[in-house]
């Protein structure tokens, strides 16, 4: 995006600093247009966000001198004090500097921006216990109404991800060794049978690529990155068995591989992983899917399935003794 630092690079900051980071590079990279006019409002769309951390970020710009008020609305970008005519044009990615960087930018709805939010915070959290959510604090916190909240909580809640009190207190977790395995079984019963059905919906070369990736990863071994472990995981558990016409099985499955988010977790905390097992018996099933039978694979998927169940188990015994992280102020851990 500019010569400075770039994003990938530093330490996590908050919104509204990502956002004055993001164009105070560029413009001091003289990406921008001299005299364009920032307004919040199509700024928050870009950087999928609300106003709040965008006019921050803004007023801290402004101190800075790179930006300055103006006799119309908003804000002009004229660090040199060079620029009198307002350029009012509608903002884009380019126009500030920000075409290479996509990933900044999210266009979903502030719903499902906020629902996904709470979805991997709860997933994160409850192999650590069982925890009460506050709506107002979570509200607070995102920058966005308590109805937003609420109504992603409900959501999280018909995904079995959290349940709620008769006075109204919504809860997440524990994730006990007992639910695991409840949900491993239920796993192994329909997991195989997604993968007849929804295999015929699989291109061979997507099978093809499927197993390349898995290659991959086992020449890479200790190496190996967790964003490659996840997108394996997806790979067999998600594309392969997306085609199934079974739609209440689809969510039962989609509900059970809650605890597969155990492996993320431990993860994170010990900043390392071991998956070779789990690599060997990928390849099992997509060179069964490409070279022998979709039965032989369904087997080859009931098997890691149950191998994958004592592995997660040994898993939350390892995270029982590990130091909490950092909770959100939303997130009370109840005894």
């Amino acid at each position: 995006m500019s010569a400075t630092q770039p994003l990938e690079d530093r330490p996590a900051a908050s919104r509204y600093e990502t956002i004055r980071i993001t164009l105070r590079d560029a413009i001091l990279s003289g990406q921008t247009v001299p005299g364009l006019v920032l307004v919040e409002g199509p700024l928050a769309e870009l950087f999928g966000t609300s106003r709040v951390p965008v006019r921050h970020a803004l007023n801290l710009l402004h101190e800075e001198g790179l930006i300055r008020r103006f006799s119309g609305r908003g804000f002009l970008i004229d660090p040199d004090r060079t620029t009198d005519t307002p350029l009012r044009v509608p903002l884009t990615r380019k126009l500030l500097g920000l075409e290479p960087q996509e990933d900044l930018i999210d266009y979903r709805p502030l719903g499902e921006r906020i629902y996904d939010h709470l979805a991997q915070t709860v997933i994160r959290f409850m192999v650590f216990g069982h925890y009460r959510i506050d709506e107002q604090s979570a509200a607070e916190e995102l920058n966005v109404s308590r109805n937003v909240v609420r109504e992603a909580l409900m959501r999280l809640r018909d995904k079995g991800l959290v349940e709620k009190e008769p006075y109204s207190q919504w809860l997440a977790g524990p994730l006990t060794a007992q639910a695991v395995k409840q949900d491993y079984e239920l796993r192994m019963l329909l997991e195989p049978d997604a993968l007849r059905q929804g295999v015929e919906h699989v291109s061979r070369s997507d099978l093809e690529g499927m197993l390349s990736r898995v290659v991959k990863a086992q020449e890479a071994g200790r190496r190996v990155q967790r964003a490659d472990i996840e997108k394996l995981e997806q790979d067999l558990h998600v594309t392969c068995i997306a085609g199934v016409s079974n739609t209440r099985m689809a969510a039962v499955i989609r509900q059970c591989q809650i605890p597969m988010n155990v492996g993320r977790v431990l993860h994170e905390a010990l900043q390392s992983s071991n998956d070779e097992a789990m690599l060997v018996e990928h390849r099992l099933i997509f060179e069964a899917l490409l070279y022998g039978t979709i039965e032989t694979a369904c087997s080859c998927l009931r098997d890691h399935i149950s191998k994958a169940r004592e592995r997660t188990l040994q898993r939350l015994k390892v995270l029982s003794v590990i130091p909490e992280p950092d909770v959100p102020s939303y997130l009370e851990r109840l005894a």
